[in-house]
């Protein structure tokens, strides 16, 4: 076995968490009536909305994505309206199935494991509802399961030219800080995220971003629980309204970390690092994938995400690999998430706190574990991705 050493977790999140990170965070708790804490929280509000292209609010949750999920439902919602859900991989189905949980009606518009949002199908739809009976649409940007990108900017456009009132909605948990995202610009009303993926910090808090006609929705939700109402925490008259409680202190701590190393980077760098580190696990693949089972999921580069990489090898074969890189390599794949078999898929995480080296060092254990286990696939694709990265 090789595996000794300091161990590579690529899974699509939680993702690579910097020193920087866990240093910030490895302190004794502060104090969460005064102080220090207060002026750091104060200072996040503005760098969250940078990342998110916003001018709108921002409420913080001590939560994962799929409580960032009920929230943003709870805000704009009322039990027994309906909403739209693109699905495009899994995660969108779980996004519907929190809204069917919250007494919501949920019309699903399934497009697979392979495909981006059929933007017409979208507008057709919304064509269709003439009681403007759906409230929101509910899409995912990346999904980590299928890694493949919508282009919510068309879909904006689609349900503005049919004139459509529904708000839209983004999960951006897999994306932010890794594909481009303009939530202004494209016009998003609300975007949900969390932070071990782009944001580089340990799993526990997540954020809802919404803009003045979400919060105009807000006015006509009879009734949101105090502790996902977004209004107290996105304008808090006392410290503990941010968070409804105490204070999710040593994660304020490692994301004050996370967002100062992307403003030192600029967004526009970080958006430009993760394509140019895609494209070199990309070309690596259209090496593997002249011979043998190898294939990306998704075949058209401008749908793929910078983010997360999803492949088929069949079979069992993807479990396979996954059991000789980590146990062989010091190496962790991740799981064919939502997929049947799940034994014949395996994904790649790149996202965050990755750079060319760490790249590089994962197609070639990849590699390494293709050739140990005698399966099938075409040559040069380290050559291929050394390509990539010495022509930028």
């Amino acid at each position: 076995m090789l595996s000794q050493g300091r161990h590579y977790l690529a899974i699509p999140g939680p993702s690579v968490m910097p020193d920087r990170v866990l240093n910030a965070m490895h302190r004794a708790a502060p104090n969460i009536y005064r102080g220090e804490l207060i002026e750091l929280t104060a200072g996040l509000v503005p760098d969250l909305k940078a990342v998110a292209r916003s001018t709108g609010d921002v409420a913080i949750y001590i939560g994962n994505g799929h409580a960032a999920w009920e929230a943003a439902l709870a805000n704009v919602v009322n039990p027994g309206e309906k909403v739209l859900v693109l699905a495009t991989g899994r995660f969108g189905h779980g996004w519907a199935d929190m809204a069917r949980g919250l007494g919501i009606e949920v019309e699903v518009l399934d497009f697979g494991f392979q495909a981006a949002n059929d933007v017409a199908a979208v507008a057709a739809a919304l064509e269709a509802d003439k009681a403007r009976a759906i409230r929101a649409v509910l899409s995912v940007q990346v999904d980590t399961a299928s890694s493949v990108k919508n282009d919510l900017a068309a879909l904006r456009a689609a349900m503005d030219q049919v004139g459509h009132p529904a708000l839209l909605m983004a999960d951006c948990i897999a994306s932010l800080g890794c594909d481009r995202f303009e939530m202004d610009a494209w016009g998003v009303d609300v975007m949900v995220a969390a932070c071990q993926k782009g944001l580089m910090t340990p799993p526990g808090l997540c954020f809802v971003w919404f803009n003045a006609r979400a919060e105009a929705a807000r006015d006509r939700v009879a009734r949101v629980s105090r502790y996902w109402d977004w209004r107290p925490r996105a304008a808090p008259e006392a410290y503990w309204q941010y968070f409804d409680g105490t204070a999710p202190t040593h994660h304020l701590y490692g994301l004050r970390a996370a967002l100062d190393m992307i403003a030192e980077e600029g967004l526009e760098q970080v958006w430009a690092r993760h394509a140019t580190l895609a494209r070199t696990i990309w070309a690596a693949f259209d090496a593997w994938s002249v011979q043998g089972p190898l294939a990306l999921n998704i075949a058209d580069p401008g749908l793929r995400s910078n983010a997360v990489t999803s492949a088929h090898l069949g079979g069992d074969l993807g479990r396979r690999l996954q059991d000789w890189t980590e146990h062989q390599a010091g190496l962790t794949l991740g799981i064919g998430l939502g997929r049947e078999p799940e034994e014949g898929y395996f994904r790649i995480g790149h996202m965050g706190h990755v750079n060319a080296h760490m790249i590089l060092g994962v197609l070639a254990t990849i590699d390494a574990g293709l050739v140990a286990l005698q399966i099938p696939h075409g040559e040069g694709a380290l050559a291929a991705a050394v390509g990539v990265v010495a022509g930028q």
